[in-house]
């Protein structure tokens, strides 16, 4: 558990270092091979949506954990923890990312800001007000904070090099086919209930650190209670809601998707729309929020390698 933890901390380091991998990014390369073998999984039908998790899921998850047994000493194993933790977190090029459309949009370039801000979210952003350019953006930092960062800390700390690449892929797979269209309603459910299960214990140590970190700690924890269950995900309602509450905006509301189809999600917060100075706010709470994260589980790791281990009878 000392490797595993140390792997970790020394994964988030790289990440926030170097952000992710410019070539050859190991989830890009999962991506791809899940649309090639979802042209011979597909069918619509809950069943063939269940095979194509196992397969995609389960199977990388079992290879993380045989490269990790094979790891016979404490380096290897927390350098191992190490690259696939950087592999599989994404707070520093979300960082990034959202910082670009802060920056657009405060130099009142709003059509770029639309196309950049599109790289983060799924909703059609064509007509987007700026205040709306600013609400997707923080949306996304709030929920990617939850799935791509605390999430696989907690899975990396639970359950090592398995649990990280099992969180990661089920995360992904949720992102291709996890949505409600005529196409994945059947397919894409398993992949979409997975990924809800593998995000609780993130959004929850999410939530708590957003509300003791955040500048405000009773307008955070006011908007989680009451305003988290209104969003359709049950992960993702609780780091958006801590946000603004904790940000004091208000989030949420009316989405358009490509497609047509519209979403009218519940408000978050009681406070004014965001602009975009919010954004780097919202950043640099996302940043406290992943630093406690890998302090956290990092201990927890070395209180469980601390703790006597009861003798085998037998």
């Amino acid at each position: 558990m000392v490797s595993r933890g140390a792997g970790l901390l020394l994964g988030y380091a790289a990440d926030r270092l170097l952000g992710d991998p410019q070539r050859f990014h190991p989830v890009a390369g999962f991506g791809q091979a899940a649309t090639v073998l979802e042209r011979r999984t597909y069918g619509d039908s809950r069943c063939r949506g269940i095979a194509h998790v196992l397969l995609l899921v389960g199977g990388p998850a079992a290879l993380g954990w045989l490269v990790e047994r094979r790891s016979r000493d404490g380096i290897g194993t927390a350098l191992l923890t190490a690259a696939v933790t950087w592999a599989v977190l994404g707070e520093r090029s979300l960082e990034r990312e959202a910082d670009a459309v802060g920056q657009l949009l405060k130099a009142g370039e709003l059509d770029a800001a639309r196309r950049q801000v599109s790289r983060l979210v799924g909703r059609d952003t064509a007509d987007l007000t700026p205040d709306e350019v600013a609400r997707a953006v923080i949306e996304s930092v709030a929920e990617n904070t939850g799935d791509a960062v605390v999430a696989s800390l907690a899975w990396g700390a639970i359950a090592g090099v398995p649990g990280l690449i099992a969180h990661r892929a089920a995360n992904t797979l949720d992102a291709m086919i996890g949505h409600h269209n005529p196409r994945y309603e059947r397919f894409g459910w398993a992949a979409a209930r997975l990924d809800d299960v593998l995000g609780l214990p993130g959004s929850r140590l999410g939530g708590c650190l957003t509300v003791i970190i955040g500048p405000d700690r009773r307008g955070s924890l006011t908007a989680w209670q009451r305003d988290a269950r209104g969003h359709p995900s049950p992960n993702a309602g609780i780091l958006e809601a801590s946000f603004a509450g904790a940000l004091g905006i208000r989030l949420g509301g009316t989405n358009m998707y490509y497609g047509g189809r519209v979403e009218h999600r519940a408000l978050m917060g009681d406070g004014r729309p965001p602009t975009h100075a919010d954004v780097s706010r919202s950043n640099r709470l996302a940043s406290r929020v992943g630093l406690g994260a890998v302090l956290i589980v990092a201990s927890w790791c070395l209180l469980c390698a601390a703790m006597p281990r009861r003798p085998r009878h037998g």
